[in-house]
């Protein structure tokens, strides 16, 4: 080839390339701007992932756990921002409690909640703990799950998909417009929510654009709520060989493992880390039946009056009061219900073997060492995980 011919190549060779740059440079310059993909959220442990109850169209983000932990604390949810009439999940959720109301709140006396109207919620309330493994349904009597095919409601919110009663997503809307608890409606909370200038970046980062939804809101506070997770207790410390149980601590758990306590039925073990089953139980608390909000209210099974879900015991020194009805104060009172007051009837479970001689009948030794074993099962981090706390302590909207 002839120099001629070379030097005519590596022209067009030029020619191309700074043509092919411009083409580069314009594209980028009037290209509508890209937003930035959510990262996924990394789970800080590996148990049962595959039981983890994550709808299929609300994957877990850092970014949409990030939008809906300002969203559980921002008592503009109610949709309004009169000071006294402000509500969020963490008005009656608190985190020192396991996000459970707790015996102590200074305006929930005895942990009975109640809503902006005053109207007191139908159950005691139920610890936020682990319940992304939850598969057989949420509330006390499992009314929220995935078999439930009731969509909207009475409170003027349309029968559509986004407003359905199958998962931590449906406590969102039904919270704002319970009369027992925001009383308001799903248009003033989007109306307030769009308002507050620091929502539409953080709903960009999660969702891809600043448009604000209540499914949007619903699957963000949904996301928060799923790492809400405990594994750092002094047990879960003992099965890791971190430390050593007290002798009385071992005895409990042995009474709490074999028949002679016959907790293990209903709370599991250390093989399901959960503690519970989340299954539903008559455990042999009465022999009259009067709530109309039990499990058979949501089964039609006549043979379910007085099933609850199985609390878990992660925490239950911090969870009082205790039970559907929160008739139990303390630790002491549950156990000795437990040890001498189970009552017959034709619903009690099967699994509740003791109740044919009305409990457990352990001496009072005995009743400390189980006490001392589940004492093992609190979980201070989790009490105290800033990743779990108000973003936003000194706003004044933001729930304390």
């Amino acid at each position: 080839m002839s120099i001629f011919h070379t030097h005519k190549s590596q022209r067009i060779f030029s020619l191309a390339l700074i043509v092919f740059i411009q083409f580069v440079a314009v594209s980028y310059i009037v290209s509508p701007k890209r937003e930035k993909v959510p990262t996924p959220y990394e789970f800080p442990v590996s148990y049962a992932k595959e039981y983890m109850n994550i709808p299929a169209d609300n994957p877990m983000t850092n970014e949409g756990v990030e939008l809906g932990r300002y969203l559980f604390y921002d008592g503009r949810l109610s949709g309004r921002l009169d000071k006294d009439s402000l509500m969020s999940c963490a008005s009656c959720h608190k985190q020192e409690h396991s996000f459970e109301c707790g015996i102590d709140h200074p305006k929930y006396k005895e942990g009975k909640t109640f809503g902006l109207t005053g109207i007191p919620t139908p159950h005691a309330m139920m610890p936020m703990i682990n319940l992304v493994w939850n598969n057989e349904g949420y509330m006390w009597n499992g009314y929220v799950n995935k078999k439930n095919e009731s969509l909207g409601s009475a409170h003027g919110v349309p029968q559509t998909s986004e407003f359905h009663k199958k998962n931590l997503e449906s406590f969102v809307w039904m919270m704002i417009v319970a009369p027992h608890e925001c009383n308001g409606s799903v248009e003033r909370t989007l109306e307030v929510i769009k308002s507050v200038p620091m929502y539409p970046p953080l709903f960009a980062k999660a969702f891809g654009d600043e448009k604000i939804t209540m499914e949007r809101i619903s699957k963000a506070i949904a996301q928060f709520v799923r790492t809400l997770i405990s594994f750092n207790s002094k047990f879960d410390q003992f099965m890791r060989g971190e430390v050593e149980l007290t002798e009385s601590e071992r005895r409990g758990f042995f009474i709490f493992e074999t028949e002679k306590g016959d907790c293990f039925h209903c709370h599991g073990s250390p093989a399901m880390p959960l503690w519970t089953t989340n299954l539903f139980m008559n455990n042999a608390r009465d022999i009259d039946f009067t709530d109309s909000s039990d499990r058979s209210s949501v089964t039609g099974n006549p043979m379910d009056k007085g099933k609850y879900r199985v609390p878990t015991l992660r925490n239950v020194e911090f969870t009082a009061p205790y039970m559907h009805d929160g008739r139990y104060k303390t630790l002491d009172e549950i156990l000795e219900f437990y040890n001498s007051g189970l009552k017959r009837s034709p619903y009690v479970d099967p699994l509740m073997i003791n109740v044919n001689h009305g409990g457990m009948f352990l001496n009072d030794n005995e009743l400390q060492d189980l006490k001392a074993f589940l004492l093992t099962l609190s979980d201070t981090s989790f009490l105290t995980n800033p990743a779990f706390s108000n973003p936003c302590p000194e706003d004044e909207y933001f729930i304390k």
